[in-house]
């Protein structure tokens, strides 16, 4: 028994040689904030580094990665704070707007653009338009409870939505538009995730640091009819937000 419990214990030691200084200090300082409450100032680089003895560029490392974990969050000009649990997103056809009332938050959103613009390639395959045509682009930042969360764009038919610009200038939910001017409401959805890096430009809108890694979603919305009502190109901040969705097993077949 003795002999074992040497092995072992050398074969502790050997492994935590191996791991990364700047590992061992991340994996204390998340010992720290799972002390701590969301939102709670979290110690400077300078104290962190006196405090576990190592250099602040060890620090910054393991305070960085905490940061993408969406353990800690990191605020322009403020400083570094707990983090509070990430949001559980749905993937499900519904407006940014529901989804936020239904997590008992305020949602809010800010008029970045709205333009009218050509069709490109992709545009004119998304919306079933012709390469050239006119499509709407709106673009929004959208916050709860005064947090921005997510950057949104999304882009219409001009021709099958005439006069959308003015309606959406007077404010307002783009779906509740839809059903209430148009008779449009989107019944089903193509959703694609991917994972990115935010640019400067989008960092800035989402109070982030730039190279925060971001959430890409695009989705592309049809009626009841199959017929494309809208192209949606999302940002969602990674350290703020979990997907969730729900999978069904598939129609069995024999053997």
């Amino acid at each position: 028994m003795t002999g074992s419990r040497s092995s072992a214990q050398r074969a502790g030691r050997s492994s935590a040689a191996r791991e990364p200084l700047y590992y061992q200090v991340k994996r204390q300082i998340a010992d720290l904030v799972r002390t701590l409450p969301p939102g709670s100032a979290v110690p400077t680089e300078r104290a962190l580094a006196q405090q576990y003895r190592t250099s602040r560029t060890t620090v910054r490392q393991a305070l960085a990665e905490l940061v993408v974990e969406g353990r800690l969050d990191r605020q322009q000009g403020r400083g570094t704070f707990v983090a509070r649990p990430k949001v559980a997103q749905p993937l499900q056809l519904s407006s940014y707007t529901h989804d936020v009332l239904a997590r008992g938050q305020e949602p809010a959103s800010v008029l970045l653009a709205l333009t009218t613009e050509r069709a490109d390639d992709t545009l004119a395959v998304a919306l079933g338009v012709r390469r050239g045509g006119r499509v709407v682009a709106l673009e929004r930042l959208r916050l709860a409870d005064g947090e921005p969360m997510a950057i949104e764009r999304t882009y219409l038919s001009a021709a099958r939505f005439p006069a959308l610009r003015e309606h959406m200038l007077r404010g307002g939910s783009l779906y509740e538009a839809l059903r209430t001017e148009y008779g449009v409401r989107p019944v089903e959805a193509e959703q694609t995730v991917e994972t990115a890096l935010a640019t400067p430009a989008e960092a800035a809108l989402l109070g982030v640091d730039t190279g925060l890694p971001v959430l890409l979603l695009t989705q592309r919305s049809l009626d009841a009819d199959g017929v494309p009502v809208e192209y949606v190109r999302s940002v969602y901040r990674g350290d703020r937000f979990r997907l969730v969705t729900t999978v069904r097993a598939g129609r069995r077949t024999r053997r």
